[in-house]
């Protein structure tokens, strides 16, 4: 894993963004969470915010290359990936069948998607852990946005941290049909409401 200063420095960073995300909204709820990984560290805790106002696409893609900004080499930033994969929203059981089954990808990783106020909520697992947490990377920037949104979202953050140039070629066509299926479910729900 990475480094307990790039640790710090990242996790002190993503405060301090959210920090100032907070006082340009209002509503937002603070709880003090300790992660398996700080106690396992017995490492002091870090304030988690919750917004009850949602960022847009692009803040969040902003956010995420802050972040791998963070990390000096690429074996980190996987260690990251696989990390967030830990926190993806967990497809239904019922869910896992082929018909959300990824088509393209090395590691069978499968997708659901509902629309809820209007709003796209997407769920996800994979039986690979770097592909879970691309996944995760994926719901992360497009959860809780418009369909509309969604499917005029360039999601040029990709490129910005460098994950297409560092996946494998199996892995990175992969991306690109998780990308396509996501973006097919916001374009699915898009047509519906017209």
């Amino acid at each position: 894993p990475y480094t307990t200063k790039t640790r710090y420095k990242l996790c002190a960073k993503r405060n301090v963004y959210e920090v100032a995300k907070g006082q340009q909204q209002t509503g937002w709820t603070t709880q003090n969470t300790t992660t398996k990984k700080h106690k396992r560290d017995n490492r002091r805790n870090f304030e988690t915010r919750k917004y009850t106002t949602i960022m847009t696409i692009k803040e969040i893609e902003n956010q995420i290359i802050e972040e791998f900004d963070n990390f000096e080499d690429w074996m980190d930033k996987y260690n990251y990936i696989i990390e967030m994969g830990r926190e993806c929203p967990m497809i239904d059981e019922k869910d896992k069948n082929e018909a959300n089954l990824i088509k393209g990808c090395q590691s069978r990783v499968w997708f659901s998607a509902n629309l809820v106020d209007g709003k796209m909520v997407f769920a996800a697992d994979s039986d690979a852990v770097i592909t879970k947490g691309i996944a995760y990377l994926l719901i992360r920037v497009l959860n809780n946005q418009t369909p509309q949104d969604i499917v005029n979202a360039d999601l040029g953050f990709i490129e910005k941290i460098g994950l297409k140039e560092h996946l494998s070629p199996t892995r990175s066509n992969g991306l690109t049909a998780m990308l396509k299926q996501l973006k097919l479910y916001a374009l699915a729900y898009t047509t519906m409401n017209k």
